[in-house]
């Protein structure tokens, strides 16, 4: 499966696309800029909404569906997030198709234009907002904690596949609140949860942080966000988290009635992690190989595979591999049984070391005699021969060490690639060999981010949360900085 396949040193770029289409999660559509999400790929993003819905409902959220098309008008009522998004949106002006005149094609009715245009949604807090007015009315309908798993569609020109494409599945939090502090709560909690879920089931390290001025979401007073570092040295934002202060609330005029009688506007965030994820899921962990995928969101944990000549052997084989593959499914580990006749075992091998399924077993005649079965890690290519005896058990033990090592490896990886930048020249070094994160002083001022974004092409990922107060400056500017924030080129 590996052959004819480029190595992340010779063309990172090159390497991801090819990993993508050839372990068969994705592909490019009919569509420009759409991407078809196959089998393989839709179910690992299936274990991240699984795992993720439960998070949110854990914490009190419920989903929720709201529609595709918003009202132009709506997404004028507040400037700033219009103005955010005017370059991305899709229009829809008419509402009907006829024949041509020739018969041999349709075309757009005119007549059939429609008395407002629709947006397809890029985000939706116009239409959400506009929707909350109707439920608020006091203190008693508050708060309102919904989310929707939806998909978006923001129109880019330079498109990869699940890093940047034209329409992509993600799901967004949209929440109301009586307080501002109840409003900033709940934003700094799903930025934990989103940072949980990363390293929990990802096996992603990430840093949490606030974004700058220039970096945040349109509309919004504050962004926090999770930050990671990909095998190229380059960021991915892998989660926002947004406080809406009262911008949404004011421009649908959603107001309640307080305990003390009192109209107020409600408090507002948003928050949301996208198919972005399986990008960022794909470079933290694969290799030269292929795709190396932590146990928690593999689509099957652990693959059998049967060494054997001719079909008694078979018979023979196929009875303990599904004994096991039967204990290994009461514990609750997922596990594909493939005794197709079609391949030969060593083709089995390469497939599914390419897929990255975390662990492999192989059972051949000499297996049966002795009891044993060989075991293949795919994260360190290992493999070993043990007793079937409390197979299960060492299994499962196996398959959480795979998960630890996994997140420690890129851990090490961060760690290793976190630089200081003592002045200007050493910053524009770091940048320029893609060193991933450089963490230099900046003097808070919005020009000057963007000038150093327009010399060095790095941006500001986040100012981390509880960031140690230190005295300096600013790298370009040389003015007064009272911390140190976090840059690199990023996805």
């Amino acid at each position: 499966m590996a052959k004819n396949f480029t190595s992340r040193a010779e063309d990172y770029s090159k390497w991801y696309n090819e990993l993508v289409v050839k372990a068969d999660l994705a592909e490019s559509s009919g569509v420009r800029g759409c991407m078809v999400i196959k089998p393989y790929g839709f179910a690992i993003w299936e274990k991240m909404q699984q795992e993720l819905d439960r998070m949110f409902k854990e914490t009190g959220h419920s989903n929720a569906y709201f529609p595709l098309f918003i009202p132009k008008s709506y997404l004028s009522k507040e400037a700033e997030h219009v103005e955010g998004f005017a370059k991305e949106c899709a229009v829809v002006t008419h509402y009907r198709l006829k024949n041509s005149e020739d018969g041999k094609s349709v075309v757009v009715d005119p007549d059939a234009k429609l008395e407002e245009e629709l947006i397809v949604r890029p985000t939706s807090e116009t239409i959400i907002w506009d929707t909350y007015k109707g439920w608020i009315q006091s203190y008693r309908d508050l708060p309102i904690l919904v989310n929707q798993w939806a998909n978006v569609v923001r129109w880019e020109m330079r498109t990869r596949l699940f890093l940047r494409t034209a329409e992509f599945l993600w799901q967004e939090g949209h929440t109301a609140h009586a307080t501002k502090q109840e409003a900033i709560d709940e934003t700094e909690q799903m930025i934990e949860v989103y940072a949980r879920f990363a390293e929990d089931f990802m096996a992603m390290p990430v840093i949490k942080g606030l974004k700058s001025a220039n970096e945040r979401f349109a509309g919004a007073l504050e962004t926090y966000c999770i930050e990671a570092l990909m095998q190229d040295g380059k960021a991915l934002q892998a989660g926002t988290s947004h406080f809406l202060g009262q911008n949404f609330a004011k421009a649908f005029d959603v107001k309640f009635t307080s305990k003390e009688g009192k109209q107020e506007h409600v408090w507002a965030t948003s928050w949301g992690v996208s198919t972005r994820l399986m990008g960022a899921l794909i470079m933290t962990h694969s290799d030269d190989n292929g795709l190396v995928l932590p146990p928690k969101l593999a689509p099957y944990q652990v693959v059998i595979v049967p060494i054997y000549k001719g079909d008694e052997q078979l018979q023979q084989i196929s009875e303990e591999a599904v004994k096991i593959k039967k204990d290994l499914e009461k514990i609750g580990i997922s596990v594909k049984y493939d005794d197709r006749d079609t391949h030969k075992p060593g083709w089995k091998f390469s497939e599914y070391e390419f897929k990255g399924v975390p662990l492999r077993i192989a059972i051949g005649p000499r297996d049966l005699e002795n009891g044993t079965v060989e075991l293949a890690r795919r994260d360190t290519l290992e493999k070993e021969t043990v007793s079937t005896s409390d197979l299960s058990n060492k299994i499962a033990n196996l398959l959480e060490k795979i998960q630890e090592t996994l997140l420690l490896k890129a851990q090490t990886f961060r760690d290793d690639n976190t630089h200081h930048a003592k002045d200007w020249n050493h910053f524009k070094e770091l940048i320029s060999k893609d060193a991933g994160f450089v963490y230099a002083h900046w003097d808070g001022i919005g020009e000057t981010e963007q000038k150093i974004k327009e010399e060095t092409k790095a941006t500001i990922r986040c100012i981390p949360l509880n960031n140690k107060a230190e005295e300096g400056k600013c790298i370009y500017s040389d003015k007064p900085s009272s911390q140190k924030v976090i840059f690199a080129k990023a996805y």
